[in-house]
């Protein structure tokens, strides 16, 4: 999946469109993302021992992970994303627009890398 945790997206599809907000979990078995203040929903909960109080819960719901698009922190801009093998084997994300790094995915291997 393009989007990872903590990462900064922009939504691109729904009611929320246009808004952005920071990656809280990704989903990856659904495909979907939760995302800080974007589709959030009211739960309402009984009074019990562990809620005294009762009332209602605002809770953000999970959307689909093609609905937004990651920020890229060098160019500020939405933008897609795609993967290369540095030098080293290691493997990152980068930027389609301006071509910067967004972050390592995996660690360096020897099969990868240039001689």
């Amino acid at each position: 999946m393009h989007i990872r945790i903590d990462d900064t997206v922009k939504v691109i599809a729904g009611d929320y469109r246009g808004s952005t907000g920071r990656v809280l979990k990704v989903l990856h078995d659904k495909n979907k993302v939760v995302v800080e203040g974007i589709n959030a929903v009211f739960k309402h909960v009984r009074r019990s021992q562990k809620n005294p109080q009762g009332g209602r819960l605002r809770k953000e719901m999970p959307m689909s992970a093609s609905n937004v698009m990651l920020i890229c922190p060098s160019c500020g801009a939405a933008s897609r994303t795609g993967t290369r093998y540095l030098d080293d084997g290691s493997k990152e994300r980068f930027c389609k627009k301006c071509g910067g790094a967004t972050g390592q995915i995996s660690p360096p291997k020897a099969a990868f890398a240039k001689k």
